[in-house]
């Protein structure tokens, strides 16, 4: 049997997998048949809906750097084939491409490693369903234009949740943080009101890692629908679907990052110093907190702008907001017409609770 045909006995249950190891093991021809296999599934994959940075980070938490390296090399090798890519598609593409080389000092692994984690890779890759196609992959045409938040803006939000994440002084991060959130704010009302009619929302996912991912995914809920945008988590892929539209989706992209970096931080500083278990309840409780009482600051946030605008500069704004939320929704309700509503996480720790909501009162929203 050749190598190919190896290849698709194992995945189709033909043979074991020790038995497939051992006879590629052997076959000239087995390097080039297992590239050729990885080729074919990341084609596959691509063209229903994965992206770059979601299926090389699902392939990372597998925990085989090996396997990773083949996926940033497949990738590499599918863009390759194209020129008419979407700039987000690339820029996906050429930072995989760009760590792929960094860590390039590393000796090479011997071909029975490799072959046996491209192997392995292969089975678990065969697994991944189709999913929604939110970036168009390379070759195809893009049906909405991303236009993305002002780039002045972010930057200084950026810079001051920088200042944020940085400092050890409570009261000054929930400034720099409070501050954040009312650029966000009085940004998004601007970019409602000079918004053409072709202006559609869009969606985007984004990874909510191990541990208490649970909890991370209702902290990055609460920081959408402070933002006008809605989530949908996908535990089993280990992401959530961000929908709005483009200006507010990049913030809150970036509120959340900020806001995780920094509930770490004080989380790290508060949880008590023995026992696992009453560490796993603080932390828990923690972030239950945590994302409730972000929810609320940013939510009063954004109404305290709206209601600023609105005295200053009578506008349609409201309607504008209400017609905007219901494309949102539908838009949602397309992607995902069958969802459910994740049961709350419990609270086992009153001082990881307390310790959560006093670390968002803290927090820096700007």
């Amino acid at each position: 049997m050749s190598a190919a045909g190896t290849i698709r006995a194992v995945l189709g249950g033909e043979i074991s997998y020790e038995d497939a190891l051992n006879t590629l093991t052997v076959a000239p021809d087995a390097d080039a048949a297992l590239v050729q296999a990885v080729a074919v599934i990341v084609d596959r994959l691509f063209q229903s809906g994965w992206q770059p940075a979601e299926l090389h980070r699902v392939v990372a938490r597998l925990g085989d750097p090996l396997q990773a390296q083949v996926i940033a090399g497949a990738t590499a090798a599918y863009l390759a084939r194209f020129r008419d890519v979407d700039p987000r598609w690339r820029a996906q593409a050429d930072e995989l491409s760009g760590g792929r080389k960094m860590g390039g000092g590393k000796a090479p692994a011997d071909r029975i490693r490799l072959n046996d984690a491209t192997l392995a890779l292969l089975l678990e890759l065969r697994r991944l369903p189709r999913i929604e196609t939110l970036i168009p992959p390379p070759g195809a045409i893009p049906e909405t234009r991303y236009s993305g938040a002002d780039n002045r803006m972010l930057e200084r939000v950026r810079a001051l949740l920088a200042k944020a994440e940085a400092t050890d002084f409570p009261a000054e991060a929930e400034a720099f943080s409070a501050k954040a959130q009312e650029l966000i704010a009085k940004h998004s009302i601007e970019s409602v009101l000079t918004a053409g009619p072709e202006a559609a929302p869009l969606a985007r996912r984004l990874g909510v890692d191990h541990p208490y991912e649970s909890e991370k995914a209702s902290l990055l809920d609460a920081v959408a629908r402070a933002n006008h945008c809605h989530t949908v988590w996908s535990p089993e892929l280990a992401f959530s679907t961000l929908f709005g539209f483009d200006a507010d989706i990049d913030s809150v992209e970036l509120l959340y990052t900020s806001l995780l970096v920094q509930a770490n931080k004080a989380m790290a500083r508060d949880e008590p110093a023995k026992g696992k278990a009453r560490i796993k309840a603080f932390r828990r409780s923690f972030l239950v907190a945590y994302a409730h009482r972000i929810g609320e600051r940013l939510e009063q946030t954004t109404r305290n702008e709206i209601a600023r605008h609105e005295l200053a500069r009578p506008s349609d704004l409201l309607p504008v907001l209400r017609s905007r939320q219901l494309q949102v929704q539908e838009a949602l309700t397309r992607a995902f017409p069958r969802t459910v509503r994740a049961r709350g996480s419990r609270v086992d720790s009153l001082e990881g609770w307390e310790s959560g909501r006093a670390a968002a009162d803290e927090a820096k929203l700007a």
